[in-house]
């Protein structure tokens, strides 16, 4: 505990320079150690992944070959028993005509023969009969006493009448068979059998070669993995030595008939060795590719030395560079913590110096001291316009209580002018009076940023009352509004310049006009007010004007609308308050209609003002 106490108090002593060099060493020591070790065994990974895919894409070609030839045994299987002149011949009574005989050798055995011979691997096709007549000749023709073990005929027959044997059934050390049942003659005699012998060193000479990699390849019996073919100049035999056997049997044990494209894995002699294999099952055999870990991975393990000596050289290049920049770092920094004290003190002209000029850039110390520097004249700017600001806010305040004055006349002027007018006895001119001082008591009062829809309705209302007065036409105000939205909270005068629009644009002067105002709630979560009138349409050209600018970006500064409308600038308000969801859609057929729809957030809570 005492050592650790000691060796706190020094550490919180020394420099931060010394505490970061040793920290910077801890953190580039250990990782690149561990990289380094972590990048060999990524390479053994990666050499073990690229043999293993190797030996699988070997595997699998030598699979498909050995199965293309014994294809080929087949076809010549078949060719021979489609030859029924000479079946029917080595049935019959080979003694009775000598003649006969003669021409069986010339016409349907030479016809046979040729057939053998077109399979270059085939070393012997023979039938073995059970016919007391039978002439033994030629080798390709025997009694059926010949053919052991005599019985094998009826396992054949389980196997559907035809079979191969890796090893065949008499002297099948070196040579793979493959049997037919030709004819079955009834419970008094043998079947005739045929039987197709092709060397292990003609059906897998150029198979099992050493492919110049360090697999090797075999193929083992299915049952007893001591009957395996191989090439025994294989520099794997040589070095397996004694243990080849049980190497074979160690991996033979692993494999199985419904096998995966994974490797089996098997230590043998404190050695671990792979094998990627096939089934044939025709063969009851397995054809694989084996190899040791120890072969695979020497190319990697070699390379441990020489990485180990290049990042002990690169990580001692490192420190130094890391001590020196360090070094020169904290000088920089001194100058940095100085120009701090003094604006703590209060000298917000205290800036770090910077050996610079306008167009150069220094590192991330002299971005920190540009940036310090711009904070200081920031913090002054900023002063000097909260001052500014609050004298325009004292300004702002008189010119409310002014603007409050001039409303106060108008409204008593026009009360003074509707009451005159009643007195004599101009209700039009009253009413007109009255609804022109609702619209301006309503635009000129902003008690607050939201209205209830019922308000804005009625300020509605009223603009259209004093329109059909101004201009002498019929506008007709149709709502389609259920009671309880009335009560909803909207942006103020959202819905007015959209009317506007449709008074001044949907008919001719003192025309008549239909404006339908629709409101409802859409799956819970957005209200939709549509305002629809039956004037004359907007022209194409100018709708897709209006069109492409309600799609743009809700970013983009508002402006003063080009096409007269004004729809843009609410478009943008309420998207700029409520999100890129909310805003404003229109639609229009030129002679028929136009309608413009107002999309709203559902939740009062959430609405804000202009």
């Amino acid at each position: 505990m005492r050592g650790l106490a000691v060796l706190k108090k020094l550490y919180r002593r020394s420099p931060i320079s010394q505490k970061l060099f040793i920290a910077f060493s801890g953190l580039i020591v250990i990782p690149a150690i561990l990289v380094s070790f972590l990048f060999i065994r990524t390479q053994e990974m990666q050499i073990y992944k690229d043999a293993m895919t190797a030996a699988n894409s070997h595997v699998s070609r030598l699979n498909e070959q050995i199965r293309s030839r014994m294809n080929m045994i087949e076809s010549v299987s078949s060719m021979a028993l489609a030859q029924k002149a000479f079946l029917d011949f080595i049935h019959s009574n080979m003694r009775e005509d000598g003649l006969r005989l003669v021409r069986f050798r010339q016409n349907e055995y030479e016809h046979m023969h040729n057939i053998i011979r077109s399979l270059e691997m085939i070393e012997a096709l023979s039938f073995y009969v059970d016919n007391p007549d039978l002439h033994e000749i030629w080798p390709e023709i025997y009694h059926y006493e010949r053919f052991e073990p005599q019985d094998f005929w009826q396992v054949l027959r389980e196997e559907g009448g035809a079979a191969y044997r890796l090893f065949a059934l008499q002297d099948g050390e070196q040579t793979m068979a493959y049997y037919r049942l030709v004819r079955l003659r009834g419970t008094e005699h043998h079947p005739t059998m045929m039987e197709i012998r092709i060397p292990h060193s003609k059906l897998f000479y150029d198979l099992l070669e050493a492919n110049g990699g360090n697999w090797f390849t075999v193929v083992l019996d299915g049952v007893n993995p001591e009957r395996a073919i191989y090439d025994p100049a294989h520099p794997f035999v040589q070095h397996a030595d004694r243990d080849l056997g049980n190497i074979l049997k160690a991996l033979h044990k692993e494999m199985d008939v419904l096998q995966t494209e994974d490797p089996v894995k098997a230590e043998v002699a404190d050695q671990i060795y792979y094998a990627v294999y096939r089934y044939i099952a025709p063969l009851n055999a397995y054809v694989a590719d084996i190899a040791s870990h120890q072969v695979l991975m020497q190319g990697p393990r070699n390379m441990y030395a020489l990485v180990i000596a290049i990042t002990c050289t690169v990580l001692l290049l490192m420190l130094l560079l890391v001590s020196h920049t360090m070094r020169r770092i904290f000088r920089r920094l001194d100058g940095v913590l100085a120009s701090m004290r003094r604006v703590r003190e209060g000298d917000l002209n205290a800036k770090i110096a910077i050996d610079l000029d306008e167009q150069e850039s220094g590192d991330e110390i002299d971005e920190v001291a540009v940036s310090y520097n711009a904070m200081l004249d920031e913090i002054q700017r900023l002063m000097t316009q909260v001052i500014d600001k609050q004298l325009v806010a004292k300004n702002a305040q008189l010119h409310s209580l002014h603007s409050q004055i001039n409303s106060h006349f108008l409204y008593n002027a026009l009360e003074s002018i509707r009451m005159l007018a009643e007195v004599e006895r101009q209700p039009v001119i009253a009413d007109a009076l009255v609804s022109l001082g609702s619209l301006m008591r309503y635009s000129m009062k902003w008690r607050s940023d939201t209205v209830a829809l019922h308000e804005e309705l009625t300020n509605i209302r009223n603009y259209i009352k004093f329109m059909n007065f101004m201009e002498g036409g019929q506008i007709r105000l149709q709502e389609n509004i259920p009671q309880e939205l009335m009560t909803y909270a909207i942006p103020k005068m959202c819905m007015q310049p959209i009317v506007e629009n449709a008074v001044h644009h949907a008919a001719p002067k003192g025309g008549s006009v239909q404006i339908e105002i629709t409101a409802w709630v859409e799956k819970g979560s957005v209200l939709l007010i549509e305002i629809r009138d039956d004037g004359r349409g907007i022209d194409p050209p100018l709708l897709a004007n209006i069109q492409a600018a309600l799609a743009g970006s809700a970013e983009a500064p508002i402006i003063a609308s080009k096409n007269g409308l004004g729809l843009e600038n609410v478009h943008k308000r309420l998207q700029l308050h409520y999100g890129p969801d909310s805003g404003l859609t229109i639609d229009s057929v030129k002679d028929a209609y136009t309608c413009v729809t107002i999309r709203l957030p559902w939740e009062n809570v959430n609405l804000g003002g202009w």
